[in-house]
């Protein structure tokens, strides 16, 4: 979890225009910033000569709408696809497909009910896709393919996917640009969070992220070995914290987070509960009530 370098809100981002930020990929961000989206989300446009995917079509609003469908234009939508289900993401895939005729192809639908801190995270219960893809699936348009990457640990529904012929992979949530991702129990699960991280990290083909939220990333095998490396650190922080007889995670987060928006602390707590939790399959700590102790 990163500290936002200033209030999402006050930064002067590019909404409702399309932007070509690389081949074969336009973007167009949603205006929804927020102490969690950064400065909103971003919708991607794969493809061109006519015949183009949508990925990750945001939050149901009709600016972002209008936007989506000027930046279309005259082009066929094969498909639009959701990498998960979260709020942000997915609500704006029924109504794109109404006006477009696109089917909805990408994750699972999953609805649970939200016991983390993040109102705008709660997952979407009108998500309804035609076609659920399976990891290493593909979606195949003129001069384009996308491959679903399966990346659970943010969410057990999440995919990325993988434009097959310039090596750029659309990371959704999993791998942000901005700062780290929150790992919210109970779908959220930094066991699968670590081992997708890992799996990413094993991907040489890859050679640009294009994230959800924030910048593209440029040097991905970098990031994610950073981020591995960040993780561990929280684990040994973690571990830290409860020999030192800080064994309730409130009392963890102000020793673990200082210098980081107070706003975004429920939030981490839920990444530490996270970690807890695979720390105690490991068998390295275990719960009693609401504290944590170390396994001898």
């Amino acid at each position: 979890m990163a500290d936002s370098p200033k209030d999402p809100r006050e930064i002067a981002a590019p909404y409702a225009v399309a932007e070509q930020v690389g081949p074969l990929v336009r973007r167009v961000l949603a205006h929804n910033p927020s102490a969690f989206t950064y400065t909103g989300t971003q919708t991607y446009l794969v493809g061109a000569a006519g015949d183009v995917a949508v990925i990750d079509p945001g939050p149901d609003e009709v600016e972002h709408l209008d936007a989506l469908m000027a930046a279309i234009g005259g082009d066929r939508v094969a498909a639009i696809c959701c990498t998960h289900t979260h709020r942000d993401h997915s609500p704006a895939a029924g109504p794109l497909s109404l006006r477009t005729g696109a089917p909805i192809i990408g994750c699972a639908p999953l609805t649970l009910d939200d016991d983390g801190p993040r109102a705008d995270a709660a997952f979407d219960p009108d998500y309804a896709p035609a076609r659920v893809l399976a990891d290493g699936e593909q979606l195949c348009g003129n001069g384009w393919t996308l491959t679903a990457v399966a990346t659970p640990g943010h969410t057990s529904n999440h995919l990325c996917f993988a434009l097959e012929e310039t090596g750029a992979l659309f990371t959704g949530d999993h791998i942000m640009g901005w700062s780290t991702t929150v790992v919210s129990p109970p779908d959220g699960d930094m066991t699968a969070y670590m081992e997708s991280l890992a799996r990413l990290y094993e991907r040489e083909q890859d050679t640009v992220y294009y994230p959800a939220h924030g910048p593209q990333v440029d040097k991905p095998r970098q990031l994610v070995r950073g981020m591995i490396g960040h993780r561990r650190s929280r684990e040994k922080q973690i571990l830290r914290q409860i020999e030192a007889g800080h064994t309730a995670i409130p009392q963890m987060i102000p020793q673990m987070y200082k210098g980081v928006d107070q706003r975004l602390w429920p939030a981490a707590g839920r990444s530490v509960l996270a970690h807890l939790i695979d720390l105690e399959k490991r068998g390295m700590v275990r719960q009693v009530d609401a504290d944590w102790t170390l396994v001898d």
